[in-house]
């Protein structure tokens, strides 16, 4: 499994609202290798955790976790899918660090 974090100068319910957010975590699910139409499954700990899981022919899946850190929220990622996906991680993180941005957006 592929982990990275990153403090993020949000506060926790901000990134609480990102990474919740069932469209944008389709986008990333799509962007680790699940197919466009893939049922997503999710399963939470509201405000902390936070993992989404497609299963199928190409599964993979996404858990993130939330912690205020100082003056902002430090993100941890761990990805499951086939190959590399250090750098679809960074992208996610930048995402999140500004959303307005959604390298992901069009995916689905």
């Amino acid at each position: 499994m592929n982990s990275i974090d990153r403090t993020l100068v949000m506060s926790p319910p901000e990134v609480w609202q990102l990474v919740s957010d069932r469209e944008r975590a389709q986008a990333w699910m799509v962007a680790l290798g699940a197919p466009p139409d893939a049922d997503i499954a999710c399963d939470s700990e509201p405000e902390q955790r936070i993992a989404w899981e497609a299963s199928g022919e190409r599964p993979c899946r996404l858990e993130l976790q939330v912690a205020e850190k100082g003056w902002g929220t430090n993100v941890i990622v761990r990805a499951e899918a086939g190959g590399d996906v250090e750098g679809i991680l960074e992208q996610l993180l930048e995402e999140l660090a500004s959303p307005e941005r959604r390298p992901f957006s069009g995916v689905v």
